[in-house]
């Protein structure tokens, strides 16, 4: 039985496919202004990766911003589900999860068998979000995946208040005029996302074990600040950002399950 599972985020689409339990591959690929075609693509990588062809796919579970537009899926189920299945497969101990987005930001409890028990979304704009961190890397001139380094070498944190993208900016900039170096600014950055995440975690507790989710989980600067504040080293795979997809592939492994047994329990 190969199932997949597809995950259309705002910023990034990867696709996961599963035989049996086991991961045969999966793709990740920058989301377009058609969440349909993102859907395809990836799939398609996919399945190029694993010498398999779409006929082969049983069952599809669709997840994510996008999810609604998958125009393949047997099923589309939500992010924060599929977030807490994919963690416990991942890290059964998991309690407490932290999956940080291209647009938003949630904090994830589950139960041992990766059942959600209770969440929290961000309210504010890109606040603690991967387009955050795109904003403040395209100002600084800096490629998205050295900013979490570049931070490491900051002796203090510059102030960057601001919960919103659009005033964050303006802050940077500020502080590139007066010459603060941007190690720095970086650093400030990750403290301020850091501060905001802290917060949607404890308004549904902080238990061990605890894992990162989704493209921040890559920067190291924010997963140094984030570790500080929760006091516990998290818990990171060695893909971040197909944690949710990976959730959708187990979901549509079940149902497809359930949906044989049904048809052999009509048959007999």
């Amino acid at each position: 039985m190969i199932v997949a599972g597809v995950d259309i985020g705002s910023l990034s689409g990867e696709t996961v496919l599963m035989r049996d339990g086991e991961i045969l591959s999966y793709s990740i690929v920058r989301t377009g202004a058609d969440s349909a075609k993102t859907a395809e693509k990836a799939t398609d990588e996919a399945l190029d990766n694993a010498s398999i062809s779409f006929g082969d796919i049983e069952y599809t579970v669709a997840t994510g911003y996008g999810r609604v537009i998958v125009p393949f899926a047997d099923k589309n189920i939500t992010e924060i589900s599929c977030h807490a299945r994919g963690a416990n497969y991942l890290f059964p101990t998991v309690r407490t999860i932290l999956d940080m987005g291209g647009q938003d930001c949630k904090a994830i409890k589950c139960n041992d068998v990766g059942k959600v028990t209770n969440f929290a979304m961000n309210d504010k704009c890109a606040a603690g979000t991967g387009r955050f961190c795109d904003v403040m890397a395209e100002v600084l001139d800096e490629p998205l995946e050295d900013i979490g380094r570049i931070s490491l070498g900051a002796e203090r944190d510059a102030m960057v208040s601001s919960a919103c993208a659009v005033f964050a900016k303006s802050e940077v900039v500020s502080l590139l005029r007066k010459g603060t170096p941007k190690s720095e600014i970086l650093s400030g950055v990750h403290e301020a996302i850091a501060t905001r995440v802290f917060a949607l975690l404890q308004r549904v507790g902080i238990e061990a074990d605890f894992v990162i989710t989704g493209g921040i989980a890559k920067n190291i600067g924010v997963v140094r600040k984030v570790a500080e504040k929760v006091g516990m080293t998290p818990l990171i795979s060695d893909e971040p950002q197909i944690v949710g997809a990976i959730g959708a592939a187990l979901f549509a492994e079940e149902l497809c399950k359930k949906a044989k047994h049904k048809d052999r329990s009509k048959s007999q």
